[in-house]
């Protein structure tokens, strides 16, 4: 090599190296300066979900520990796919945060023939918040006291059955509902949960398969009744109502609900939004709100959270295949 190609080599690397640097220290100063304007929430469903409540209690709690103002963003459609895409491809500077069960942001690769995003590689779980569990439900007054009752019925009424969905997790547990018992219901899908509040209650739809936000409020109401959840084992927060599996259809179809930033977010300003949501998730207010809606608190480390999130991955692509789930166009 001459003395002259010697010296641009050097040059370049000298050039890469402090292109790295300023490329780092810039990266930093950004960090030092979070947050330095307003924070968007993103969450895929209508104002009054269960999912806009969750994720506006948790803005509540934000806005003076971050001392910003909190704006949640509803980007509702396709089962959730509008607001994940448009939470992937945010700056990826900590301002857009997307609050979902992180369970059916992972089932969005194998819902769709054509999903919006790679989420595994187009997220970071920042924090973790809870884990809840999916409900199947009834009118209050129906006759039906428990699923097996239910399931007798739904077995003998045939293709005239028919049920309520509108969540990722309500439409993969009432498809697993079925394929394990033999049940031919027909799903209605709606927009969200409270759409199908009257359909249930006038007897057009039997039975639903629903978010233990909308399940339990409704319960409280004396509007519904709730026969059993998805969860492989009883919650803490409802200790009363019966998993799937003891009510004789096994499954653990555990929900858990996170805040996804875009995956090149620097990890100081997802360690910072790791502090956060831990502080939040330690109040005693907080674990009074999600057990009033059917959850456990669940604080992680972003590290656990996204091991959790590429293990859902895999786990969502076989749940599908059990329930036997034609991905959508």
């Amino acid at each position: 090599m001459t003395t002259a190609l010697r010296w641009l080599s050097r040059a370049a690397v000298g050039a890469a190296a402090l292109a790295g640097m300023l490329s780092l220290t810039t990266a930093e100063g950004r960090a030092q300066a979070y947050p330095s304007q307003d924070i968007h929430f993103v969450t895929g469903f209508p104002p009054g979900s269960g999912a806009d409540v969750l994720t506006r209690f948790f803005a509540e709690k934000l806005r003076p520990i971050a001392n910003r103002t909190i704006i949640v963003e509803n980007k509702v459609g396709a089962s959730g796919a509008i607001a994940i895409k448009y939470a992937a491809l945010a700056k990826p500077d900590g301002y857009t945060m997307y609050l979902s069960a992180g369970s059916a942001t992972a089932a969005q690769m194998h819902l769709f023939k054509n999903p919006p995003v790679e989420v595994t590689k187009a997220f970071q779980i920042a924090a973790t918040l809870n884990r809840q569990a999916f409900m199947i439900v009834v009118d209050a007054k129906s006759p039906y006291q428990t699923l097996a009752q239910l399931t007798e019925a739904m077995q003998k009424k045939g293709k005239a059955a028919t049920y309520a969905t509108a969540a990722t997790s309500g439409i993969v547990l009432g498809e697993m509902y079925k394929a394990k018992t033999g049940i031919e219901a027909v799903e209605v899908r709606y927009k969200d949960s409270g759409g199908s509040l009257n359909d249930m209650l006038s007897g057009r739809v039997d039975y639903g398969s629903h978010d233990p936000v909308f399940a339990l409020a409704q319960q409280r109401e004396g509007r519904l009744r709730i026969l059993a959840h998805s969860a492989g084992q009883r919650l803490q927060a409802i200790p009363a109502i019966p998993t799937m599996t003891e009510s004789g259809v096994p499954m653990d179809l555990t929900g858990w609900w996170a805040v996804h930033v875009p995956i090149a977010t620097p990890k100081p300003i997802v360690n910072q939004i790791n502090k956060w949501f831990n502080q939040i998730l330690a109040m005693p207010e907080t674990k009074e709100f999600l057990n009033k809606f059917g959850g456990d608190p669940f604080i992680s480390t972003p590290e656990d959270g996204q091991a959790l999130f590429v293990r859902e991955d895999k786990a969502w692509a076989e749940y599908v295949r059990i329930a036997k789930i034609e991905p959508q166009d």
